[in-house]
C-alpha cells in the first residue's frame, strides 16, 4: 500500500499541510523501529516502548542541534524598550537581522563588549544593602517624580501605579503632575436626577513584603477644600483621601475594583453598587471603596489598616501594619497593595465643564508621597531592576550611526579609507547581547522600531506536531536509536562499535543531504569568483 493512498489531494492542496510528505512524524519512526529492531532473533530481543520513544526523543534533539536545518524564526516590532523575549521553546540562535522597508534582512551584530550584571543596591556609605527601605521603600515612584502615565487597573503587577479606568464625569481625571498624584472631581445625576455625587476613584500599586512582618507608612496628602456657594449654585463638602494597604487586589475585576466584595448588585451604568435598603428612591447607592471591609490587613494596634486625609491642608500621617500572616502565593511571594481612594462628599450639584464658570468649583483632592518602608533586615541583598551598564549601553547612539561618509552599509565600498578598523564593528546595522538569566535579548538604541527577525534553534520536541524527522535522516534516527539503547544494555556490547560506527556514518550522511546543495546554484555563485567553472 502506497504512503499516499486514501489521501484526497483536494485536502492537502486546500489545508495546512504543504510539504508534509518530506517529514516523518516520530511516532512512527518509534513503531518502525519496534517492527525492525526489536524481537527475537533481532538486535534488541525485547525494548518497552517507553524506552524506544525517550532514546528517540533524545535522538531528535541531538539531531536537531547540529544536523537538521534551523527552519524557526519570530519577527517583532523592538519596542522602546529595547528588548526582546527570548521564545519559549529557544535553544540557541543562528542569526539575528533587521528588515528594511524592501524587505531585505540586514544582519546585527553580537557585542561582547557591555552585558546586564546583577546590580546590587547599596547605601549612601557604598555598602550592600540589606533593606527595603531606602527613598520610597517598596514603592516605586513613591514621590510621584516619574512619568504622567498610570497604568489601567487590570494590568498585572509590575511595580508601577495602576488607577481606575472609569472617568465620568468628563471633568474627572487622574494624573501625575507636579510632583503629585492629582485626583480631579466634578459631580453630575444619576438615573435622571434621582442621585446627585461624585465618582470615587482609586490608584494603587503591588509589592513583595516576603520576609517582612511589619512595614511602616508614611504619606502626606491635602485634601479639597468644601465650599458652601458654589458658582453654580449648590454646595459641597470637603474631599476625603483614603491611604491604605490590604491583600485583596484592586485590579482583579474587569467593572470595578475588588472582587472579594460582593457584586451582585452591581449597576454598569453609575460603577456603582445597590444595597438593600430605605430611602427616598427605595434604595441606597454603595460603593466597595466605601467600606473599610476591602482592608484586610491591620495596624499594630488592631484597627484596620489605613488612614483618612480631609483637611484642606497639607497633612503627614503615619502608622504601622502587621504582615507577618500573610499567606504566599503559588510563587511563594506575600503579595500587598497600597491603596489610595479619593472622593468628595455631598457634591450635590452637577459639575460637568468644560461650560464657563464651573472650573472653579471642581474638587481636587492631591497626594504628594507615600513611603511603605520595612524596619528589619532582609536575608537577601536588594537589587535594582535596571543594571547602570545596560542603562547607559540602550541610551547611546553607536558611534558609527553618527558618520555620513559611507556610501552604504558595505564597507568595502565606501569612499576615502579607513585604516585599523576592527571588522566586528565594521557595520552600522546595530548590535546586540543576549541576556540568558533572564530570557531576554537587548539591542542598541538604532534598533528601536525596527523589524528585528530572530532565526533560533528548537530542540523539536515543543509540541507533537513539530515532533518530526526529515525523510533525509530517518535511517540516521534508527541508528541513533539503537546505538543509544545497546549502550544502556548488558547482552548488547559487542554491538556497540558496530552501531557507533554506523551512527556516525549515517549522521554525516544526512547532514550532506540536508545541506541542499545543488551544482547549478553552485555553479551560479562560483561565476563571480576569479576563477571560471565550466559546467
Amino acid at each position: 500500500m502506497g504512503l499516499l493512498d486514501g489521501q484526497n489531494l483536494a485536502e492537502y492542496y486546500q489545508g495546512q499541510n504543504a510539504g508534509s510528505y518530506q517529514f516523518t512524524s516520530l511516532e512512527d519512526v518509534i513503531t518502525q523501529f519496534e517492527i525492525a529492531y526489536v524481537g527475537e532473533g533481532k538486535i534488541l530481543p525485547k525494548a518497552k516502548r517507553s524506552e524506544i520513544a525517550f532514546h528517540a526523543q533524545r535522538a531528535l534533539q541531538e539531531l536537531s542541534f547540529d544536523t537538521f536545518k534551523s527552519i524557526k524564526s519570530q519577527e517583532i516590532v523592538l519596542p522602546p524598550s529595547l528588548v526582546m523575549l527570548l521564545p519559549h521553546d529557544y535553544v540557541n540562535y543562528t542569526k539575528l537581522s533587521f528588515v528594511d522597508s524592501s524587505g531585505i534582512k540586514h544582519p546585527l551584530y553580537k557585542t561582547n563588549s557591555t552585558s546586564n550584571p546583577f546590580s546590587i543596591k547599596q547605601d549612601p556609605d557604598l555598602t550592600y544593602d540589606f533593606t527595603n527601605f531606602a527613598d520610597g521603600g517598596f514603592i516605586t515612584n513613591h514621590n510621584f517624580e516619574g512619568a504622567n502615565n498610570l497604568g489601567k487597573l487590570n494590568n498585572p503587577k509590575d511595580a508601577e501605579w495602576r488607577r481606575s479606568h472609569f472617568y465620568n464625569p468628563q471633568a474627572d481625571s487622574i494624573s501625575i503632575d507636579s510632583n503629585q498624584l492629582i485626583f480631579t472631581h466634578g459631580a453630575k445625576n444619576f438615573h435622571g436626577g434621582e442621585f446627585t455625587g461624585s465618582r470615587i476613584y482609586i490608584v494603587y500599586q503591588a509589592f513583595d513584603a516576603t520576609g517582612v512582618d511589619l512595614i511602616s507608612i508614611d504619606a502626606v496628602a491635602t485634601a479639597a477644600a468644601a465650599n458652601a456657594a458654589l458658582s453654580s449654585g449648590g454646595s459641597k463638602d470637603g474631599g476625603n483621601i483614603r491611604i491604605g494597604v490590604t491583600t485583596l487586589d484592586p485590579g482583579g475585576g474587569n467593572a470595578v475594583p475588588f472582587p472579594g466584595i460582593d457584586s451582585t448588585s452591581f449597576d454598569s451604568n453609575t460603577n456603582q453598587f445597590h444595597r438593600s435598603g430605605s430611602d427616598a428612591f427605595g434604595y441606597q447607592y454603595y460603593s466597595p471603596l466605601l467600606s473599610d471591609d476591602i482592608f484586610t490587613l491591620s495596624k499594630v494596634d488592631g484597627t484596620k489598616a489605613y488612614v483618612d486625609f480631609t483637611v484642606a491642608t497639607e497633612e503627614t500621617k503615619s502608622f504601622d501594619v502587621v504582615t507577618e500572616n500573610i499567606l504566599p502565593d503559588s510563587s511563594n511571594k506575600k503579595w500587598v497593595y497600597l491603596v489610595v481612594i479619593s472622593k468628595i462628599n455631598n457634591f450635590d450639584t452637577p459639575i460637568n465643564p468644560p461650560s464657563t464658570g464651573e472650573v472653579s468649583d471642581l474638587s481636587i483632592n492631591k497626594v504628594n508621597s507615600i513611603v511603605v518602608g520595612a524596619d528589619v533586615t532582609l536575608e537577601n541583598i536588594q537589587y535594582n531592576p535596571e543594571s547602570t551598564t545596560w542603562a547607559n549601553y540602550k541610551a547611546q547612539t553607536p558611534s558609527e550611526n553618527n558618520n555620513d561618509d559611507y556610501e552604504d552599509n558595505n564597507y568595502a565600498h565606501m569612499s576615502g579609507n579607513r585604516y585599523g578598523l576592527d571588522p566586528q564593528h565594521a557595520q552600522i546595522n546595530g548590535s546586540y547581547y543576549i541576556d540568558s538569566v533572564r530570557g531576554k535579548i537587548n539591542f542598541s538604541s538604532n534598533i528601536s522600531g525596527k523589524t528585528v527577525i530572530l532565526d533560533y534553534i528548537s530542540d523539536s520536541l515543543g509540541t507533537d506536531g513539530e515532533m518530526q524527522v526529515h525523510k533525509f535522516a530517518e535511517e540516521a534516527m534508527y541508528k541513533c536509536i539503537a546505538y543509544s539503547m545497546l549502550s544502556t544494555t548488558t547482552y548488547g556490547q559487542q554491538l556497540v562499535p558496530r552501531f557507533k560506527k554506523e551512527k556516525f556514518a549515517e549522521t554525516r550522511k544526512a547532514k550532506l543531504r540536508l545541506s541542499g546543495l545543488k551544482i547549478e546554484e553552485l555553479t551560479q555563485i562560483l561565476r563571480g569568483k576569479s576563477k571560471q567553472i565550466k559546467h
